[in-house]
C-alpha cells in the first residue's frame, strides 16, 4: 500500500493554476478531492460524559515539529479519519472508513503556561453589536455551544465546530449529551414587537435561542491522538441539529495555501469568554503553515474555539465573490523556537482528506463531495 506522500501528492494538485496578471483576483482553486466511505460501524458502550469542557488546547509542538514529523501511512489515515458518532439519546457508535482516489469520477470542473491573554499587542478584535450586524451574514452563521465554544452552520442542519469542546482526548464532556446551539435573536419587551429603537444609544439587546444536537461527529484522530501532537490536526467535530436552522450558512472549502489567502489574511467570530453575549470579530496575517494547521496571531479568548475560519475569494464557475471555511480555530500554543518561547494561535486546516469527510457527514453522498 502507497504511503501518505504519494496520497498527499495526487490530493494537494489544484486544477486551476494562480494566474500572474496584474489583474489576478484571488481564486478559488479546484482540488481532485479523495471519496471516504463508511466500511463499518460498531455498537460501543455509551460514554461516561465525565470530563471538563476545555475552551482551549495547548501544545508545545510548533511548526518545525510538526513539519518534521514523519507522514502517517495509509492505514494510520484511514484511522484517524475514522470517526465516532454520540446520539441524543447516548448512544455511540465507532465507524470505520475507506480511502478512495479517483482520477475522473465526478471531478467536475501542555507546555509553559501562561494567564489566559491570547491577545498581540493592542487588541485589535470588533464587537458586533445590533440586529443589522448580528442577524446578516457571516456573522449570522457564528452559534454558540452549550459547552462554551463557538460553532459555525456549514448547511441546514450542521455545525462544524473543534472536538476538545465535545470530547477531551479521552471522555465525552459534561453536558456532550444534551448539548445544545444558540442563536443570538432580538430580545424585544412584551408589546414592543420590534419598535424602532434608532434613537437610542445603547445597542440592542440580544438574547439565545437553544436548538438540540441530534447526533456528532468527532474523527479517531483526535480521540486517539490527543496524548501526542497527531490531536492537534484533527481537533474538529461536526453538530447535526435536531431541526434545521433556517438561516444562510457558509459552505466548506478546502484550505488554499496561506501564499495564496487574499493578503495573506484569515477571518473569523466567535464568543469570546471576556466579552460576554457579544459576538467578537477579527483578522490577522497566516504567520505560518503545515499540512493541517494554520499559525497565526489573532487576538482571541477561551470561548472562541470552534470558530469557522474563513476567506472571501472569487469563484471562477460561478462567476462571484464567495466565502468559505478554510479552517477551525483550536486554541493556543507555546513553541519553543531557537529556545526563545513563542506563542501561536492555531487553526486546523481543511485540508482534501478532511473536506471529503466533512462532506459526506453533512450530505451522506460522495458525488456532491467532488469538489473542494
Amino acid at each position: 500500500m502507497a504511503t501518505l506522500s504519494t496520497l498527499i501528492l495526487l490530493l494537494c494538485v489544484a486544477k486551476d493554476a494562480m494566474p500572474s496578471s496584474p489583474h489576478w483576483k484571488p481564486t478559488w482553486p479546484s482540488y481532485r478531492v479523495p471519496v471516504i466511505l463508511p466500511q463499518s460501524t460498531l455498537n460501543l458502550d455509551k460514554p461516561q460524559f465525565d470530563a471538563e469542557a476545555r475552551l482551549e488546547v495547548v501544545s508545545p509542538c510548533g511548526p518545525a515539529c510538526h513539519k518534521s514529523s514523519p507522514l502517517p501511512t495509509y492505514e494510520e489515515v484511514k484511522n484517524y479519519l475514522s470517526y465516532e458518532t454520540l446520539y441524543a439519546n447516548g448512544s455511540l457508535t465507532e465507524t470505520e472508513v475507506g480511502i478512495y482516489i479517483l482520477s475522473n469520477g465526478g471531478d467536475g470542473s501542555q507546555g509553559r503556561s501562561r494567564t489566559k491573554r491570547q491577545i498581540y499587542g493592542y487588541d485589535s478584535r470588533f464587537s458586533i453589536f445590533g440586529k443589522d450586524f448580528l442577524l446578516n451574514y457571516p456573522f449570522s452563521t457564528s452559534v454558540k455551544l452549550s459547552t462554551g465554544c463557538t460553532g459555525t452552520l456549514v448547511a441546514e442542519k450542521h455545525v462544524l465546530t473543534a472536538a476538545h469542546c465535545i470530547h477531551d482526548g479521552k471522555s465525552y464532556v459534561k453536558g456532550a449529551q444534551k448539548l445544545r446551539v444558540g442563536f443570538l435573536k432580538p430580545k424585544h419587551k412584551d408589546g414592543s414587537k420590534g419598535s424602532n429603537i434608532t434613537n437610542s444609544a445603547m445597542p440592542e439587546k440580544m438574547k439565545f435561542q437553544w436548538i438540540r444536537v441530534k447526533r456528532t461527529h468527532v474523527p479517531k484522530g483526535w480521540i486517539k491522538g490527543n496524548a501526542n501532537d497527531i490531536g492537534m490536526d484533527y481537533d474538529y467535530a461536526l453538530l447535526e441539529l435536531k431541526k434545521p436552522h433556517k438561516r444562510k450558512f457558509m459552505k466548506i472549502g478546502v484550505s488554499p495555501p496561506a501564499r495564496h489567502l487574499p493578503g495573506g489574511r484569515i477571518h473569523f467570530s466567535g464568543y469570546d469568554n471576556d466579552r460576554p453575549g457579544n459576538l467578537v470579530y477579527r483578522f490577522c496575517d497566516v504567520k505560518d503553515e503545515t499540512y493541517d494547521l494554520l499559525y497565526q496571531q489573532c487576538d482571541a479568548q477561551p470561548g472562541a474555539s470552534g470558530s469557522g475560519v474563513y476567506v472571501r475569494m472569487w469563484k471562477r464557475q460561478n462567476h462571484k465573490w464567495e466565502r468559505k471555511i478554510i479552517g477551525i480555530f483550536s486554541g493556543h500554543q507555546w513553541v519553543d523556537m531557537n529556545g526563545t518561547p513563542q506563542d501561536f494561535n492555531v487553526a486546523v486546516r481543511i485540508t482534501p482528506l478532511k473536506y471529503a469527510q466533512i462532506c459526506y457527514w453533512i450530505k451522506g453522498n460522495y458525488l456532491d463531495c467532488r469538489e473542494g
